[in-house]
Formats: structure tokens, C-alpha cells, sequence
């Protein structure tokens, strides 16, 4: 039996008003629309959920941003949310896999 999705990990947090803009790397960011997908890796604290939701008000294209932390340390547990975050966009991404996992 598989555990329940915690919907909020699924959610795109808002625009908060106190909001530093960082223009220089958002633009770094739109310069990557042409790829399917974009990693960014930093450690906690340093701004990442921030800056992509900064970025994320100003595209009108589809998003998925799960929210991961030290919890997800499990493959499974790990693509369940990804995979789920993904299927917000389209929900034929991972049903293969999805379907093997549960």
C-alpha cells in the first residue's frame, strides 16, 4: 500500500512582496526555455523556491515545481512526487513508471 502525496509539495508558492529581484538569474533561466527540463541544485537557504517562482510569474508556460526535502530520500517516494508534479503539465508524463511503482 502506498502512502498518500501531500498536495501542498505540489503547489507553486507565490510571489511574496518582499521579493529581491534577481534579474541576472532569471535571465540565465530564460535562457534555457528551448530544453525540456532545468535542474537547479544549491544548497537549502540559498534562494532557489525564490527565484523560480519569481521566474514562474513571468512565463506563460506549462510549470511543475514539487517541493522536495531531506524526506525523499527513497527513489519511490522521490519519482512519486516528481512524477506527479509533472503530470499537473500533462497527465500521460510517467504512467508507465507510475504504475510499476504502485
Amino acid at each position: 500500500m502506498s502512502v498518500p502525496l501531500l498536495i501542498t509539495k505540489l503547489y507553486i508558492p507565490p510571489v511574496w512582496p518582499e521579493l529581491v529581484p534577481r534579474p541576472r538569474l532569471v535571465e540565465r533561466l530564460n535562457a534555457e526555455l528551448h530544453r525540456k527540463l532545468t535542474l537547479i541544485s544549491a544548497p537549502a537557504g540559498f534562494g532557489k523556491t525564490t527565484l523560480l517562482t519569481e521566474r514562474i510569474g513571468g512565463v506563460d508556460r506549462p510549470t511543475a515545481q514539487p517541493s522536495l526535502d531531506a524526506g525523499f530520500n527513497g527513489p519511490v517516494r522521490f519519482w512519486r512526487y516528481v512524477i506527479t508534479a509533472l503530470q499537473t503539465v500533462d497527465v500521460t508524463i510517467g504512467e508507465t513508471v507510475r504504475a510499476t511503482m504502485e
